[in-house]
């Protein structure tokens, strides 16, 4: 199966079956599930990308603001 990439927030959304992307890989996070989550981050477009980094620091709790960032790259 070849390997998603280059997903726009929308199609994000409708693959996971969410109505948030962004809030649901801060959940995969937390929850532990670290290699899952840079699978989900390395899908998006680098727009959402730097989506993802801004809401990170605008909307997610600050307490893991910076491991999350540390784990997308």
């Amino acid at each position: 199966m070849r390997a998603r990439r280059n997903k726009t927030v929308a199609q994000q959304c409708r693959y996971y079956e969410v109505e948030n992307i962004f809030e649901y890989m801060v959940s995969v996070y937390i929850n532990g599930n670290i290699t899952p989550f840079r699978g989900m981050y390395k899908e998006l477009e680098p727009d959402a990308q730097r989506l993802f980094i801004r809401y990170l620091f605008n909307e997610a709790d600050p307490r893991y603001t910076e491991e999350i960032i540390l784990a997308t790259i």
